[in-house]
């Protein structure tokens, strides 16, 4: 049976998100048209190039999540070089690495530009911090003039990922100049809403997996310093527009799968953790199953 899936973002938490694909495809669903945003978007682009949940655990087992970490090269110190870094790089990591591991990965699917789809087959949230204005990829290139089907795939996904102050923010020109593209999750980390529209009647049933509690189990920020009121800045901004789109309606529809104790930038996850957080989002989509009606 054929279903339409949403997933949200959750940087390195997004593992989990494999294990939800494993409970799918053993309850016999197939994804139709994908979509996420940051880490969502990667699974939903692998998803879209034809890669089953155990492909994808085979990518996780060989991935050594340190490569994206690429720094600039520098002389000045270590502390000195990454604040320089942040102020006019916009980012301590270029984000290169990652975009090449995701062109190869797609391209050994054959999957190169949004051109290689099916319309709508995909779409991912980015941010585009110039204009101030949420950016639906392939969608919205034409607004940019940008052809989308010659427009990569990973330099979309790598739109969506560019977390802000941690990767390099990506750089598109225009008519009026150059804008720059960040996280999706800044604007939107559930796009729940571009499959599920009120008063629209679905083609299919549509699956949301959200790394997070379900609304009523979700738990309050503990702010005591600056740090833990910068977390719970970004985690509102990222839940607040979606939140207010997520009714009991829709939350029957979705997989929730909470990781505390997890961090979003956590890149020296051990293969051991990537493993629990994996098994993890099996067992919440499992359990989801048993109730789920469609």
């Amino acid at each position: 049976m054929y279903i339409d899936g949403v997933f949200s973002g959750g940087g390195i938490k997004g593992f989990a998100l494999v294990g939800a694909c494993r409970a799918v495809e053993e309850k016999g669903f197939r994804f139709k048209r994908v979509a996420g945003t940051s880490a969502g978007s990667i699974i939903a682009a692998l998803l879209a190039a034809g890669y089953t949940s155990r492909e994808m655990e085979q990518l996780v087992d060989e991935l050594n999540l340190k490569t994206f970490l690429d720094s600039r090269n520098t002389f000045l110190p270590t502390a000195l070089a990454k604040w320089l870094f942040i102020y006019w790089r916009l980012g301590l990591y270029r984000g290169k690495e990652f975009e090449k591991w995701l062109e190869e990965t797609l391209a050994a699917k054959g999957l190169r530009t949004f051109g290689d789809l099916q319309p709508e087959s995909l779409r991912v949230i980015a941010s585009d911090l110039t204009n101030g204005t949420m950016l639906i990829l392939p969608d919205d290139l034409p607004k940019y003039g940008i052809n989308p089907q010659t427009f990569s795939i990973a330099k979309a996904i790598r739109m969506s990922c560019s977390l802000p102050f941690f990767f390099e923010p990506v750089k598109i020109r225009d008519y009026q100049g150059k804008n720059i593209i960040v996280d999706g999750g800044v604007l939107s980390n559930f796009p729940m809403w571009l499959f599920d529209k009120e008063n629209v009647k679905k083609v299919r049933p549509v699956l949301g997996v959200k790394l997070s509690h379900n609304l009523k189990e979700h738990p309050r920020h503990e702010i005591r310093n600056a740090i833990n009121m910068f977390e719970a800045l970004f985690e509102t901004m990222k839940d607040a527009h979606d939140a207010r789109y997520i009714s009991r309606k829709h939350e029957k529809n979705i997989i929730f799968i909470p990781t505390e104790g997890v961090l979003s930038t956590e890149f020296q996850l051990t293969n051991e953790k990537k493993r629990e957080l994996i098994n993890w989002g099996q067992t919440c989509a499992s359990n989801f199953f048993k109730r789920w009606g469609y």
